[in-house]
């Protein structure tokens, strides 16, 4: 059990008060206690007392589905997915597998379901398998997540666990390969993670914040161990958003002592200030995702319905245009998902006030939002409860809760200049053996799938397929041991891959895929088995 002075014991009081009468603001971090450092002590209260709590549960489904609106969604580039979701909660986190498959975790579980594409590609054609299950003590929402170099995927805390509030500590790694589960222990003296930061560094190093302080830690697989890093933090790590740069920087906006924004040094393993955004975004402890677009700005989407947008050119911050107006209500996003198209445009999925229906799906170009098509269940979603994930065909795939998988399909061109491109790959092949390809760009130019705490789904990572010759089938080569993870970087990276053993023989086509940018084929001879 944590103790407060007396002065925080006030807060505490006046903030529960505050929350059983209704008042929806929190208390100021300026009239916080401040601990040694000049922490906010608020950021050494349990999560509970906070007054914002992202709800358990999608919101209560309110709208019957028409075949009117499944129609004007179908219109406007979404459609269902051929198979019926297999999901006995429903479809949640979206995790993108080196090998181009698609994990999705069973709303609140500790089932998982993989999404494969059929023989042609497609994912809307694509069939469901179930994984192997967590530790069965383990069935998270809201986590850290993150897709490793060597392909496999770790999942790291929880605001919940199998929907009862926890902030639990629990861990675990899942190897594609095995098909299994291994548990992983929370860092030493973490009693907590919750809806805890993750985040890839450049030098392939995994990286999360506990939710409810300020400290962070990162990851050796290896030794399975923890180093605790990250001095000079500015207040607690909750509710916040880590964007990674192309400097290798992690930008964070902060929620409990906005307007303020700070910088992690992965060289220094510190953090310092990136100065004040114009407008503060947070509203009820909740802020919307930050998104890196391809022209060098991280997108900050506000809780309030403002934004502003990061120069990491320049350093500084200005004032975005304001979410738009939905049926008289203001439009934004309290908790919700954002994902960059290939074309550049940033997809966000939007609604009214804080944990609010309906959800309204948007682009914005840099300059401007644009209402377009959502999938007919947005009718009783809010943004927190949608998922967004950029599939390797330039495709996006959502996510609500429901069984409900749709597929969004864009006509627009791929942005110019950030293509991958191969440099060396072995011309011929043999099935089930493993070869090196190098190239660049193969990290893209963003992390491509963005959320903040309670949800990481980033792709910045080569997807190779193997296209044949002769009957024009797809298959994917499982990649690994990528050498470096930065975005935006012409470095020249190499990942190892690995050949289906039932890929079929011939010539074929070679492209590497990053966030749905597909590189220029190479010709390379197939063996046979």
């Amino acid at each position: 059990m944590r103790h407060f002075s007396l002065a925080l014991a006030g807060v505490v009081t006046a903030s529960l008060l505050a929350a059983c009468s209704g008042a929806s603001s929190p208390t100021p971090v300026s009239s916080i206690p401040q601990a040694p450092g000049g922490v906010p002590v608020r950021s050494m209260l349990p999560k509970f007392l906070r007054i914002g709590h992202t709800p358990a549960r999608p919101p209560k489904r309110t709208h019957a589905i028409t075949a009117a609106m499944r129609e004007r969604a179908k219109a406007g580039g979404w459609q269902e997915l051929t198979a019926a979701g297999p999901f006995s909660n429903g479809a949640g986190t979206e995790i993108l597998m080196t090998d181009g498959t698609v994990l999705v975790q069973d709303y609140c579980s500790s089932n998982w379901e993989r999404l494969t594409p059929d023989k042609t590609g497609s994912y809307q054609n694509g069939t469901w398998s179930k994984i192997a299950a967590m530790p069965s003590s383990y069935g998270p929402l809201y986590f850290a997540s993150a897709v490793m170099p060597d392909g496999k995927l770790i999942v790291n805390g929880g605001e919940y666990n199998f929907c009862a509030g926890a902030e639990t500590p629990l861990g675990a790694i899942y190897d594609p390969v095995a098909n299994s589960w291994t548990a992983v222990t929370a860092p030493s003296g973490w009693s907590e993670i919750g809806d805890g930061q993750s985040a890839v560094l450049s030098n392939g190093t995994y990286m999360i914040g506990n939710c409810c302080t300020e400290v962070q830690a990162e990851y050796s697989e290896g030794s399975s161990s923890w180093t605790q890093v990250g001095t000079g933090k500015h207040d607690t790590n909750s509710e916040e958003g880590w964007t990674l740069l192309r400097s290798g920087e992690l930008l964070a906006a902060d929620v409990f002592d906005a307007p303020y924004s700070e910088l992690f040094n992965p060289q220094s393993s510190s953090w310092a200030a990136a100065g004040n955004l114009p407008v503060n975004l947070t509203s009820e402890d909740e802020i919307g995702p930050q998104t890196m677009m391809p022209n060098d700005e991280v997108f900050v989407s506000g809780a309030n319905g403002e934004t502003a947008t990061y120069s990491e050119k320049t350093g500084k911050w200005k004032q975005g245009p304001n979410f738009p107006m939905a049926n008289g209500r203001q439009l934004d996003i309290a908790d919700g998902p954002s994902s960059v198209l290939p074309d550049g445009q940033v997809m966000l999925a939007a609604s009214p006030g804080v944990y609010s229906t309906p959800a309204q799906v948007l682009l914005y170009n840099g300059k401007k939002f644009t209402s377009i098509a959502t999938p007919a269940e947005g009718a009783n979603d809010s943004s927190y409860n949608v998922r967004l994930l950029v599939l390797p065909t330039g495709q996006v795939l959502w996510a609500d809760g429901s069984n409900d998988v749709e597929i969004y399909t864009q006509k627009e061109k791929h942005t110019k200049g950030i293509q991958p491109t191969i440099t060396s790959v072995p011309t011929s092949l043999s099935p089930g053996s493993t070869y090196q390809i190098s190239g660049k760009r193969f990290n893209g130019d963003t992390q491509a799938n963005f959320y903040g705490d309670d949800d990481q789904q980033a792709s910045n990572y080569p997807v190779l397929q193997i296209i044949n010759g002769k009957t024009g089938d797809v298959q994917y080569a499982k990649t690994h041991d990528i050498n470096f993870m930065g975005i935006g970087s012409n470095n020249t990276v190499t990942t190892s891959f690995d050949v289906p053993s039932n890929v079929e023989s011939g010539t074929a086509k070679l492209v590497v895929v990053v966030n749905g940018i597909p590189s220029k084929a190479v010709t390379v001879t197939v063996g046979t088995k």
